[in-house]
């Protein structure tokens, strides 16, 4: 079984972009598991990852392309704690998409997906969504 971490923020159509990317690759369906995560910044209202938008579009495309997914949620810095949990869960890529930022953006913002490339050991697919 192959276990894929796809990281969304709340931007719910980039969400269900990525999942759609995701399952459009050669999988076995019947031997994948992905992990919808979602990194809370702030989170002083208590919500829960079932209550965030993005990850429920997310799960919703990857369940109707047949593909068992789980959700799980994270609080603090985005890269670092995508990075921890996947390595955490024996995961064996993560599935992640950017943000269209000019380069002068990146450099003054950082980039999540950037980060999560350069820190990770294991693969990263970066996805292309249509704002990149």
């Amino acid at each position: 079984m192959s276990h894929i971490v796809l990281a969304v923020d709340e931007d719910e159509e980039r969400a269900r972009l990525s999942a759609e990317a995701v399952a459009s690759l050669e999988w076995d369906t019947d031997a994948l598991e992905v992990t919808v995560l979602h990194v809370f910044s702030d989170n002083p209202e208590g919500a829960a990852v079932s209550q965030v938008g993005s990850a429920k579009a997310a799960r919703d495309a990857l369940e109707d392309a047949g593909i068992d997914v789980d959700l799980s949620e994270r609080s603090g810095d985005a890269a670092g704690q995508i990075v921890r949990f996947a390595e955490s869960e024996g995961a064996d890529a993560i599935a992640i998409a950017g943000r269209g930022r000019t380069p002068a953006g990146k450099a003054v913002f950082g980039s999540v997906s950037q980060s999560v490339m350069l820190d990770s050991d294991i693969p990263v697919f970066f996805l292309p969504t249509g704002d990149d």
